[in-house]
């Protein structure tokens, strides 16, 4: 993704970081190397896209593989779905535990209302696609995003825990929406929507996996910086008092305030009991750097009399 992909305006006003570009770049990068592989990720069909989705509606991911691909195996189109029998349809739902019953009932009539409403062509748009029966908002945006490239920024419960901690976008509606929007690049709803809900999906989840997954955003990310890792679904902080992770926040937060400093400068700052030649001195801070400067978050300079400062 280049400047030229973005909006009009790339920069961000409010909570979002300045440089949004920079931002989007990064998580479609960390996206495209290696993301989890769904079969309908390998697909544009908005028939097979909006069966996943209402299948994923209230059961686990991986194991809508194998009922979305039985589903189709026995309705290959939306136009084989229309003409089936409902009561076939309602049992594969019920033998699959795929959830309420209703669901595959609206599923059979948003496929009957493509045949007889839009002559067997799918509608493209969120607003028209919210028409199908039992297709809500958020529904109807995946099937536009990933089936057209055409949707709106996703906000749903993992888009918010990672727009919370990230950027400190405050646990309003409104708010989440307007930053969401901002995110999203002109015309890359596909990309986009599957990469921000795979970064709540595999890093940012209820217990955050920021070092282990590769986060993209920890060098902009507020809870990173911060080791408060709260969020609108995740109520309670998670213990990290005396941990590495609260450590390297105060690393972070201390150098955001110097330009620079050196190892026993910065060591009290960090831990009261900092002693140089102690058990929390020099080697360890220096370690602590160390896995700073590895995540491209700080720069070290020198051994012993190193000097510290964030990386610009």
């Amino acid at each position: 993704m280049t400047d030229g992909d973005a909006g009009s305006d790339d920069t961000a006003p409010g909570p979002l970081p300045d440089d949004v570009v920079a931002v989007r770049d990064a998580l479609v990068s960390w996206y495209e190397t290696d993301h989890r592989s769904y079969p309908w990720r390998e697909t544009e069909d908005p028939y097979e896209i909006l069966v996943s989705e209402v299948m994923s509606q209230q059961t686990q991911l991986d194991r809508v593989v194998d009922a979305w691909r039985d589903f189709l195996d026995r309705w290959p189109t939306v136009a084989d779905l229309a003409a089936a029998d409902r009561a076939a349809v309602v049992a594969f739902w019920s033998d699959h535990s795929l959830g309420y019953n209703n669901r595959a009932k609206y599923l059979h009539e948003a496929a009957q209302q493509v045949r007889d409403d839009y002559d067997g062509d799918f509608p493209t748009t969120p607003e028209e696609l919210s028409e199908l029966m039992g297709v809500g908002p958020y529904t109807a945006n995946a099937v536009a995003s990933f089936a057209f490239n055409n949707g709106d920024a996703v906000v749903d419960t993992n888009v918010k825990r990672v727009l919370y901690r990230a950027f400190d976008v405050p646990d309003d509606d409104s708010e989440f929406e307007r930053a969401a929007a901002k995110l999203l690049p002109d015309g890359e709803s596909r990309v986009w929507n599957n990469a921000i809900m795979e970064l709540g999906g595999v890093a940012c989840r209820k217990k955050p996996r920021c070092d282990e997954e590769g986060c993209p955003w920890r060098e902009w990310c507020h809870a990173y910086a911060t080791g408060d890792f709260t969020a609108p679904d995740v109520p309670t902080q998670p213990e990290f008092d005396g941990s590495r992770r609260q450590m390297r926040g105060r690393v972070i937060s201390t150098l955001k305030e110097y330009d620079e400093l050196g190892l026993d400068e910065l060591g009290p700052r960090v831990r009261v009991d900092y002693a140089p030649d102690g058990e929390y001195g020099r080697e360890w801070l220096s370690e602590l750097l160390s896995d700073l400067a590895d995540d491209g978050l700080v720069e070290v300079d020198g051994d012993d009399e190193a000097l510290a400062r964030l990386r610009r």
